[in-house]
């Protein structure tokens, strides 16, 4: 029996003095980190109950059988990554984060690229039709995926599959799928999913009502190619992986499996993974390892200890002391979260840089490795720019009227100055040479300069 083995080890008591008895946060995370490494008993905890234990699973078609599929690590499965940008985010970490915990445990991940599912759009969770892209656009943005999947999941000889189901789907004939497979769809039942409700209200193109039967033949095809007997998606995927498993059992007579992961969501409902100027992307290009980091660093404190248990590869033991923390206790744990994650995501060093220059933001008010912004001439006016334009310019607001809402409820400093007047104006040679500190709010910092 192939077995996902999770370390445990050392006694709450002890934990939680070695934590009280540290003097600063970061002798805190010292102790944390030496109580991690250091010698603990194994506890065999098979991966389907830690799944359960960590919050992770939603919806299941047949839990023993599931169950039982993953334990002994007999479970091909796969997660659908449609390419509608050049970067993974937030939004796909869960996913990724699942797949690694399964091969870990001796399944078999198969990350489907939607390449051709791309060419319509998921309308699931959206109000508004998607954006038509380029056949060169996709394939820019899936080349782009896999390089950043490859920091999860071992995609070496056996271990994992990453394929595209353009090469389905794009050479299938109309007429066949309306007969071979359009004939086992309901559209009765098809109109009662919750994704396709969402964009009944604003109207339904013929072109995403194609979408179920897209991704239910993308299981299909994959299920007759590489075994591929079970699907995760998210909980809002149920009723395209249900489609995927019908069509299996109507077609080949055969059962197939599907789990959904929970959303992840804050303690207001809403997905993560948002900042006022977008998207976290896993791509450091797009979303800097510091950037990053601050996200999760500055997590609620009612949200925190959740996305460590369910986000994180930490001993869920040690997750579970966790729980009795408040105060600044939480703080630790934001670090904690922060830290593990980048780490994850942009390897250890980037994960150090960022944690150590997040420090030196808050103690100093400086840091080397915040992100920066760039001014040119053409941002000026008569030799100067104001406060807003310098704002948005940063990134920290997305709008002047957002600038001067910050500006005016006293949220905004240049240099740990608090700016006062909305019609503050600066010269283009104070942003010469290292540039200034601009703050937005506690935690949000930029260093603007010239290019």
């Amino acid at each position: 029996m192939c077995e996902h083995t999770v370390k445990k080890g050392g006694n709450a008591e002890s934990f939680a003095l070695l934590i009280k008895k540290s003097s600063s946060l970061s002798e805190g995370l010292f102790v944390w980190n030496e109580l991690k490494n250091a010698g603990r008993k194994e506890e065999n905890m098979q991966i389907y109950e830690e799944l359960v234990a960590r919050g992770l699973i939603a919806q299941v078609t047949n839990e023993e059988e599931i169950r039982e599929m993953v334990n002994n690590g007999k479970a091909v499965f796969y997660i659908g990554f449609d390419p509608t940008a050049d970067s993974l985010h937030v939004g796909h970490f869960m996913a990724l984060c699942l797949m690694k915990r399964l091969q870990m445990a001796g399944n078999k991940p198969i990350a489907l690229i939607g390449g051709g599912t791309a060419m319509i759009g998921d309308p699931s969770g959206r109000t508004d039709m998607r954006q038509m892209m380029t056949p060169e656009t996709i394939q820019h943005n899936c080349d782009c995926f896999k390089e950043q999947m490859s920091r999860f999941i071992d995609f070496s000889e056996g271990k994992a599959l990453m394929v595209n189901n353009a090469d389905w789907l794009m050479d299938l004939n109309y007429v066949d799928v309306l007969r071979e497979v359009g004939a086992h769809f309901s559209v009765n039942r098809m109109l009662t999913a919750e994704c396709y409700k969402q964009r009944m209200e604003k109207g339904l193109s013929f072109l995403e009502f194609n979408y179920m039967i897209m991704q239910s033949y993308d299981f299909y095809a994959l299920y007759q190619k590489y075994g591929c007997n079970l699907q995760f998606g998210g909980d809002d995927q149920w009723s395209n992986m249900l489609g995927g498993t019908e069509l299996i059992r109507r077609k080949l007579g055969k059962d197939a499996s599907a789990m959904t992961i929970t959303l992840l969501l804050n303690s207001e409902g809403k997905k993560m993974g948002k900042t006022q100027s977008g998207a976290v992307w896993l791509d450091p290009k797009k979303t800097s390892p510091f950037e990053f980091y601050q996200y999760w660093r500055n997590v609620a404190d009612a949200d925190v200890l959740k996305c460590i248990r369910m986000l994180t590869f930490l001993p869920l033991e040690e997750i579970d002391k966790m729980d009795a923390w408040e105060g600044s206790q939480l703080n630790q744990a934001k670090e904690i979260l922060a830290f593990e994650l980048t780490k994850l995501v942009h390897g250890e060093e980037e994960a150090t840089k960022a944690q150590e220059s997040a420090r030196a933001l808050f103690s100093a008010g400086s840091a080397a490795n915040m992100p920066t912004a760039e001014l040119d001439s053409a941002d000026f006016t008569d030799g100067k720019i104001d406060i807003l334009t310098v704002l948005v310019k940063s990134g920290l607001v997305p709008s002047k009227s957002e600038a001067r809402r910050a500006v005016q409820q006293g949220g905004v400093a240049m240099d740990g100055e608090k700016v006062e007047d909305i019609k503050a104006e600066y010269a283009a040679e104070v942003f010469a040479g290292e540039g200034r500190v601009l703050r937005r709010g506690k935690k949000n910092f930029r260093k603007v300069m010239m290019k």
